[in-house]
């Protein structure tokens, strides 16, 4: 805890933008298919589609326009800009999956939500290193690294984990801190 507001963590992919949207979009484009989020049921997309496509939808992320065309998920800039008013927030990004994100990744937010200082803005790999109270984030394994209460925020690959708290949606995240 910084001072005497909690700190509250955010990551970015499937948080509060649609990167499994933009992979969708180019996967059924790419290979002529109609594939939903709904079909994943607990898996990572990667893992989903055949062998021999799992390269090709890994390469979407290295497009030097994947994470600039990204799409803001539902409520997120308006409860985000809420937060602020009573928590510490930080964008924490796991960009160093993929280095040549920074950027792309920045200007993004910088376009979507102008209200985040850079200076709130981490990006890292391994999110043990955070300090804060919460982290909201779609990938269990950076919620079990982390040393503060990890919150599971709702995504196809996480639809089986157990073990967090979870919010389904910006909505739920705006009951859990503010109401």
């Amino acid at each position: 805890m910084i001072g005497e507001r909690k700190v509250i963590c955010v990551d970015m992919d499937e948080v509060i933008a649609d990167a499994l949207g933009e992979h969708l979009s180019r996967y059924n484009r790419d290979f002529n298919a109609s594939l939903t989020a709904e079909e994943l049921k607990g898996q990572w997309l990667s893992d989903y589609v055949p062998v021999e496509q799992q390269a090709t939808v890994i390469d979407y992320l290295h497009s030097e326009d994947f994470f600039a065309v990204l799409q803001v998920l539902p409520d997120a800039q308006r409860v985000l800009r809420r937060l602020q008013d009573r928590y510490e927030v930080y964008i924490a990004t796991a960009a160093m999956q993929v280095p040549n994100s920074f950027s792309a990744k920045f200007k993004w937010l910088e376009k979507h939500f102008p209200f985040i200082s850079p200076s709130r803005i981490v990006f890292c790999g391994d999110k043990s290193i955070l300090r804060g109270d919460y982290l909201i984030d779609d990938n269990p394994r950076q919620l079990r690294l982390f040393r503060g209460e990890g919150i599971l925020f709702t995504a196809p690959a996480n639809l089986e984990v157990t073990g967090f708290r979870r919010v389904d949606n910006w909505l739920d995240v705006e009951r859990m801190f503010l109401s």
